[in-house]
């Protein structure tokens, strides 16, 4: 299940047959895209996926690139705190529509948040992937992996891995 919204103005869409977003406005007709490209970023609800989207912006207009937003989830915990309740998601949508630049917000449910994000940057064929890092104990990464590392080893394009507290430069 994917939840869109894409931008250039105030519009969202959500695939067919599925509900658009609470509070998503029309569906948008077309979208602006970027020439000079995308940074995607792998964005959570939390100090890390604001990290990475502050780092994500600063390229963006740094390079004249749009900005794709990637919330994702595999959907097999009762509650997963990475993925964004209506509010947060409207907050980035607005926080990205006050730039100015192209951008896209995209929710995903799906096997893996890795291939969310790859999947995006693939067909958008991305300049650049930002993902926030978060320290795990060895353990963690042996049972459940690490998205970033996915991320890191598997994008065709630059990945910037960023931690809370960095400024862009």
């Amino acid at each position: 299940m994917t939840q869109e919204t894409t931008t250039g103005t105030d519009r969202a869409t959500a695939p067919e047959g599925a509900a658009a977003p609470e509070g998503a406005a029309a569906p948008e007709t077309a979208a602006r895209t970027p020439q000079a490209g995308w940074v995607v970023v792998a964005w959570t609800p939390d100090e890390f996926g604001e990290a990475a989207l502050d780092h994500a912006l600063a390229a963006a207009r740094e390079r004249g690139h749009g900005v794709a937003v990637v919330n994702g989830t595999r959907g097999d915990a009762l509650v997963d705190d990475r993925y964004a309740a209506p509010g947060p998601l409207a907050e980035v949508a607005e926080r990205l529509r006050a730039t100015g630049l192209p951008h896209v917000v995209r929710q995903e449910m799906g096997r893996d948040v890795a291939d969310q994000v790859l999947a995006v940057a693939e067909e958008l064929d991305a300049r650049l992937v930002v993902v926030g890092l978060r320290r795990r104990s060895p353990v963690g990464k042996l049972l459940m992996g690490s998205v970033a590392q996915r991320i890191l080893l598997t994008a065709e394009c630059p990945v910037l891995a960023v931690k809370p507290g960095t400024a862009p430069a």
